[in-house]
């Protein structure tokens, strides 16, 4: 399989000081909210793994096409939760339309 498509990857760092390699599978900025998110997993999952997708909130400043990660937030909101994950699995969706 080819990827013609460069994987953007951010370094978290945890309370600890440990750092860990994540994979940006997208970003997208919400009207309703005003804000931008961008939507993460660890490096080295490949697609037969069950892979733990976390969600943040970009910093104000930081620009959805080309994030450059910084002080992260979490989401806040039930109501924002609901939101990304409806974001989430309309683009998981469209991910399985390609693939068939």
């Amino acid at each position: 399989m080819n990827n013609e498509e460069q994987t953007q990857q951010i370094t978290m760092v945890d309370e600890n000081g440990n750092e860990e390699l994540y994979d940006v599978l997208f970003t997208f900025q919400s009207e309703d909210y005003g804000k931008s998110y961008i939507l993460l997993y660890p490096v080295g999952k490949s697609d037969d793994d069950e892979v733990n997708i976390e969600a943040y909130v970009l910093p104000d400043d930081d620009d959805p096409t080309d994030p450059q990660g910084g002080d992260l937030k979490t989401i806040d909101s039930d109501e924002e939760w609901d939101m990304v994950e409806s974001v989430l699995n309309t683009f998981l969706a469209k991910d399985d339309d390609k693939k068939e």
